[in-house]
């Protein structure tokens, strides 16, 4: 009687459980997707966009192919067969991917390249994924017609969409801070192979099929498998972070031996591995943190908002001895990474909070003598929240009277609009109207560059084309006069001021990118 009973709840609830499973494995590729492309594309609006409405149509042309397969070929082997296919079909994708993105982000611009990508790279899959609920409600309803059709239904929605919420909150908390995409695309795919070709298998014991299906699911499994465990090519250090893929290489840097950090597709920083002094700076925007000596030498707490590989901090620590340097970076990793592979050193003047920039301003009483703002990691990853108005004026809340914001923003000095660049000058002049804004390169060379924003909180005045700017000792400091942007050729009613509101930063810096590409 047991037997017969385990035998009945197993037949009603093979299907709901196999619904729920799928539902999870086709949340886990939507948000797995988007780390997937970040590293080629950026992480921005346009890849979430593009994931997104890439899924929804595969799972809608699914539902409505599955209804109709269901109805001519209601057959369960037919079901974990295509359970089996999705499974397969993902692993030969995701090993693509590994070739093919590097040549489709070369290829595709930032606005329509993640659409096509994500379109050649996760259309398949999601839509023989979409074949099954349907195909499960059929099956279901010919096996218990006593539930009704609108029961069935219900029902296997119900658990698909169940597992969908597991497999996104599995994904987002347990999967991703823990794996990397690799290995999740490719545990994904093996789990859906299995749980595909097993009922196959064990229905189909004298199939002349069932070997060609265990091939079809081994065969790309193990080259997957393969690709799974390789790293990046040249790295000391390759890891999926909780925001973003982490490179440290190594190579060279204006003739020099150096090591670089790299966050998805933006080289966030870098370190000369010939010397040991901590103000010796690889990137030239980096070396602007050095204006703080103009406006507050002496200051005693200050805040770096986005630590990367934690040049800033490091040199400010050195120069600052006794003072207080705050840091606020969202990624968790980074702190110790800094320490293992560029040389930041155990100093209870550094505070690390590990936490977004704003929400740290927001929930703080501190007052800083200095803000450094170098969370815009390139044209790529830009935190909309913090290029807006609000966030600004939270700054300013939160800096001593002369206080002083420095901040490095990526853009160019086209005049055309729209511009990004000539946005956020006019959203800080309107929070900071004593404000200067240098290029790192040339105010005149309107390709893309790191743009320096200095904010005063006071009337404090600095002549630029003084003698004791043009004779300071410091390179950065002597050339700005040279470097200073000329705003009275702007007309900034051409312009948006950035709002929490409206803030449309992935469309402007696509902009950027669209005439970089023009120039070339």
């Amino acid at each position: 009687m047991l037997k017969i009973r385990l035998k009945e709840v197993l037949k009603q609830s093979a299907l709901p459980a196999a619904v729920f499973i799928t539902g999870a494995c086709v949340l886990v590729i939507e948000t797995v997707a988007t780390r997937a492309l970040s590293p080629f594309f950026g992480n921005t609006i346009f890849t979430f966009s593009s994931v997104i409405s890439v899924i929804l149509v595969a799972l809608s042309a699914g539902y409505y192919a599955g209804g109709k397969l269901a109805d001519k070929r209601p057959s369960l082997k037919l079901f974990f067969g295509i359970i089996a296919a999705s499974g397969a079909v993902l692993l030969a994708f995701y090993l693509l991917s590994v070739f093919a993105l590097p040549f489709l982000s070369a290829a595709l611009p930032l606005t329509t390249g993640p659409l096509i990508s994500s379109s050649l790279l996760f259309l398949a899959p999601a839509f023989l994924l979409g074949l099954l609920s349907p195909f499960a409600v059929k099956l279901q309803s010919a096996r218990f017609p006593e539930q009704g059709v609108g029961s069935v239904a219900g029902t296997m929605f119900f658990w698909s969409t169940l597992g969908s919420i597991g497999g996104s909150l599995l994904t987002g908390f347990v999967l991703i801070p823990h794996l990397g995409v690799d290995k999740i695309f490719t545990a994904t795919g093996i789990i859906l192979c299995l749980l595909g070709i097993i009922p196959f298998a064990l229905m189909s014991k004298k199939d002349r099929r069932l070997p060609s299906a265990f091939v079809m699911v081994l065969v790309p499994a193990i080259f997957a498998l393969s690709a799974a465990g390789q790293t990046w090519n040249g790295a000391v250090y390759a890891k999926d972070g909780l925001y973003e893929k982490i490179v440290i290489f190594d190579g060279e840097y204006e003739g020099r031996p150096a090591r670089f950090f790299q966050q998805d597709r933006s080289s966030s920083g870098a370190m000369f591995l010939d010397s040991s002094d901590p103000t010796d700076l690889a990137y030239e925007y980096t070396k602007y943190y050095s204006l703080y000596k103009i406006f507050n030498p002496n200051a005693e707490r200050a805040l770096v908002i986005g630590g990367g590989a934690y040049s800033i901090p490091k040199a400010l620590l050195a120069e600052l001895p006794e003072s207080v340097i705050e840091v606020a970076e969202i990624e968790p990793s980074l702190f110790g990474l800094a320490k293992e592979y560029f040389g930041l050193t155990d100093d209870n003047k550094l505070v690390n909070h590990v936490e977004d920039g704003r929400r740290l301003l927001a929930e703080s009483n501190e007052k800083y003598d200095i803000i450094f703002g170098d969370a815009y990691h390139s044209l790529y990853s830009i935190p909309q929240h913090l290029t807006t108005l609000e966030f600004f004026e939270l700054a300013k809340s939160r800096m001593t009277d002369g206080g002083t914001f420095i901040i490095n923003v990526i853009g160019d000095t086209s005049p055309e609009a729209p511009s990004m660049t000539w946005s956020e000058i006019k959203t800080f002049r309107t929070v900071f109207p004593n404000s200067h804004f240098f290029a790192s390169r040339n105010p005149d060379n309107t390709e893309a560059q790191n743009i320096i924003f200095i904010g005063v909180n006071g009337d404090k005045e600095v002549d630029f084309n003084s003698e004791e700017i043009a004779e300071s000792g410091n390179k950065i400091i002597a050339s700005l006069s040279e470097k200073r942007i000329d705003l009275s050729r702007v007309d900034f009613s051409e312009h948006v001021t950035l709002t929490d509101n409206y803030a449309p930063v992935e469309y402007l810096t696509s902009r950027v990118l669209k005439r970089e590409i023009g120039a070339n």
